[in-house]
Formats: C-alpha cells, sequence, structure tokens
C-alpha cells in the first residue's frame, strides 16, 4: 500500500513541475508579442494580468496535453 501513495505522490509532484515549467515557457513566449497592437494601455496592471492569465492558460493546456500523451503511451504496452 505504501508504494501505491508514494507512486501518487511522485505522479503528483511531476504534474506540478510540469505545469509550472510550461506556463513559464508560455510566459516567456509571451514576452515576444507586441502587446500595444491589441490592447490601449499595455504596461498598465490589467495588460500584465492578462499576459499572466494567458499563460497560465497556455502552460495549463500545453502540460495537459503532455500529461495525456505519456498516459497514452504507457497504455500501447496493452495492444500488444
Amino acid at each position: 500500500m505504501l508504494f501505491d501513495t508514494t507512486s501518487m505522490g511522485i505522479d503528483g509532484l511531476v504534474q506540478i513541475l510540469l505545469s509550472i515549467f510550461f506556463i513559464g515557457l508560455a510566459w516567456w513566449g509571451l514576452q515576444n508579442v507586441r502587446w500595444d497592437i491589441f490592447l490601449l494601455k499595455p504596461n498598465s496592471p490589467q495588460g500584465k494580468l492578462m499576459v499572466i492569465l494567458l499563460s497560465i492558460i497556455i502552460g495549463s493546456l500545453v502540460a495537459q496535453f503532455f500529461r495525456d500523451y505519456f498516459g497514452w503511451t504507457t497504455l500501447l504496452k496493452h495492444l500488444f
């Protein structure tokens, strides 16, 4: 039983680290966007909040894709 809780804990830690990594990567990528084209005041708190929220949304979606992908690849062993 100890093995199950340990593996769940490690899985949770990997998911957290994966999410943080991709959120940071999305934030880094969004720094190159010219927000003055889309926003009236890109340096305002609302503009910065939008970049943070977009980073969280994009990073979470990419992290979820990789979690799903790795889950699917582990299921492939049951195919053969």
